[in-house]
């Protein structure tokens, strides 16, 4: 799993524990969307026939590299397929030697642990074909006589024996090559951000892989023009980094945050809408939005200044996203409480800190319940959506107890818990219904990604059904779990599966290329189930969310290519290109500056936006930046 991007410079300290940089300047008016370039029309699609002309006698160089992006996400690299250092050669996914021994039948006391560097329950560490009998030799059994076959019987044999291998092992190939992906099918083996904290699920899972309900369909032509971008917002160099976090589509706007602001966009045009100024810059957001498109913030009450850097992300508002203007604003508890994260589920907004959590009723903003003072624990973070799950922390940080608590959102009843091993400081809630959490267990993934092990959890009982060992050298999904326990990445839960992104590996074509795939787990048996959907040489794979059973999935693209966005369905693995972004060089260098990891990306009807989530000061002399980009297609 990836690296975490280091803590934005300047970052003074907060009240109620761990939070977003809180030292930004007073918000400069932005310029108008613009941009050199961004507005050309795409390069022509795969298989434009090319205007005639010698070849090039040498390779081609490699573009400028992209504009170094804001300080605190990390330094963007060219995307796969530029030319590098040759890399060590590691052995792909289904090497042999790498399967450990199976784990018991279903239903048996879950092993130990806790203790680093021991697999974990359902442990597989990549995909590995399944094998089967061979067929009987013609003419070889008793009486056969052994007579000879002819040349063509045997080829047809052979072709018969290779088909049902490759059907046992899970995995067809239709065409696939290495251009990283451009075949419509590859191989099988919105509103809502496309990161929510339920895994993007659209529907409860276990029914069987079936992809039906998905809304999502493929254009006739799934080449994507630029259709606007923002300029980043201006920082003052004494403020260094300001956050920026939060955006949004329905079917009116696209909302993304600025420097104190939230401000409303034409999804077609990138006109503005309507601005929702703030009394400070904003602190934490949820990808969540409700039936009638409202959503919730948390913000500063002021304007951080040298003298009070920071003033506690006290603040909670409610959004309303097509009309352009806050529903309400409410603090709570004395102090007030500074709160660390914020969701959304059915009726309720929940806000989680280290002073503990908070309801309040979307509608009115009515306090629903709230931390008591006898209270020994804290609920220092909530993941929404279907349901409300707690991750609540008791004991202190050498002695820790997390329990992950399914609760009643009216009234904070605990309708079922389940209890971490103890010394698990962390968890992140990847899915509320069904109930999957992601924890670093002893600290072993070893990549700061926050994820060892997933467990899936009975939300009825609390009872566990299964602990999936996914090793941060292996599998690419990250949490945000310190602060932001909904905020996970990489990975998607739905037909009963949780599928997640492999790390890249060695890829199948030209020498040093690189590749990913995007496997499924099932949360029933905790096995993987040998599917997978490959990224194609260079590119690089990333779940974004479900739609109905079908995975929505982008693919960064290498150097010279533009990104992709694909439907992976969720029974045949098949993957439909619904979009491809211009590869012009200034449309490249916007695209390769925001990765998936660290950035937000949000699909919907044909329309894909990408969003940075950071805004730092920047020197004349730096290539210009964007705070957002939309692309779409004319399907």
């Amino acid at each position: 799993m990836t690296q975490p991007p280091p803590p934005p410079p300047n970052q003074p300290p907060q009240g109620g524990g761990f939070g977003p940089p809180q030292n930004q300047p007073p918000q400069q008016p932005p310029t108008p969307p613009s941009g050199p370039g961004l507005g050309k029309a795409p390069a022509p699609g795969y298989g434009y026939p090319q205007t005639p002309g010698a070849a090039p006698q040498t390779p081609p160089q490699a573009p400028a590299a992209p504009p170094a992006p804001p300080a605190g996400p990390p330094q963007q690299q060219p995307g796969y397929g530029y030319p590098q250092t040759p890399p060590q050669p590691q052995p792909g996914y289904g090497y042999p030697g790498q399967q450990p021994g199976q784990p018991g039948p279903y239903g048996q006391p879950t092993p130990p642990y806790g203790q680093p560097g021991q697999p974990g329950y359902g442990y597989q560490p990549g995909y590995q074909p399944s094998t089967m009998p061979m067929q009987p030799q013609a003419g070889g059994g008793p009486g056969g006589g052994g007579r000879k076959i002819n040349a063509q019987v045997a080829i047809i044999v052979a072709a018969v024996v290779a088909i049902a291998l490759i059907i046992a092992g899970g995995v067809w190939y239709a065409g696939s090559s290495g251009d990283g992906g451009k075949d419509d099918t590859a191989s099988s083996g919105g509103k809502d951000g496309g990161g929510d904290g339920d895994g993007g699920t659209d529907q409860k899972g276990g029914d069987g892989g079936k992809s039906s309900g998905a809304v999502e369909k493929a254009p006739a032509d799934p080449a994507a023009k630029v259709l606007f971008q923002v300029p980043m917002p201006a920082v003052s160099k004494d403020d260094g980094t300001a956050e920026v976090s939060g955006s949004w589509l329905t079917d009116k706007v696209y909302a993304k945050s600025g420097v104190a602001e939230v401000v409303g966009y034409d999804p077609d045009k990138g006109s503005k809408k309507w601005t929702v100024k703030l009394e400070g810059p904003v602190c934490a957001v949820t990808p969540r939005v409700t039936d009638d498109n409202k959503t919730v913030i948390v913000y500063e009450p002021e304007m951080p200044t040298k003298a009070e850097p920071a003033h506690g992300c006290t603040q909670v508002a409610v959004l309303d996203l097509d009309a352009g203007k806050k529903v309400w604003t409410k603090t709570a508890g004395e102090g007030p409480i500074s709160f660390d994260n914020v969701t959304i589920s059915g009726d309720t907004v929940a806000a989680g800190s280290t002073e503990g959590g908070v309801a309040f009723d979307i509608a009115k903003g009515d306090i629903l319940w709230s931390p008591k003072t006898t209270d020994t624990c804290y609920d220092a973070g909530y993941g929404g959506g279907e349901k409300l799950v707690a991750v609540r922390k008791c004991g202190s940080y050498d002695a820790r107890q997390l329990n992950i608590q399914t609760i009643d959102p009216k009234s904070g009843k605990v309708l079922s818990e389940y209890k971490m091993a103890k010394g698990i400081e962390y968890a992140g809630i990847v899915s509320t219904n069904p109930l999957v959490v992601a924890a670093d267990v002893g600290d072993s993934a070893g990549d700061g990604s926050g994820i060892s092990d997933f467990f899936s959890i009975d939300n009825k009982t609390g009872k566990l059904l299964n602990r999936i060992s996914a090793p941060g050298d292996q599998y690419a999904a990250r949490c945000d779990s310190i602060t932001k326990p909904e905020n996970c990445k990489g990975l998607a839960v739905g037909n009963g599966k949780l599928y997640i992104a492999t790390e890249e590996h060695e890829g199948s074509g030209e020498s040093y290329s690189q590749a990913n795939e995007v496997v499924a787990f099932d949360l029933t048996t905790g096995k993987q189930t040998g599917q997978r959907a490959d990224s194609g040489d260079d590119y690089t794979i990333t779940p974004l969310r479900m739609d109905g059973g079908n995975v929505i999935a982008y693919k960064r693209p290498p150097y010279d290519k533009g990104g992709q966005i694909v439907s992976i369905d969720g029974a045949s693995f098949k993957q439909t290109t619904l979009l491809e972004n211009p590869a012009t060089e200034a449309v490249r260098d916007v695209e390769s500056s925001m990765s998936p990891d660290y950035s937000e990306l949000i699909y919907a009807n044909g329309h894909f936006y990408m969003s940075e989530v950071y805004a730092s000061e920047r020197d004349s002399t730096d290539d210009k930046e964007y705070l957002a980009i939309g692309f779409g297609t004319s399907g």
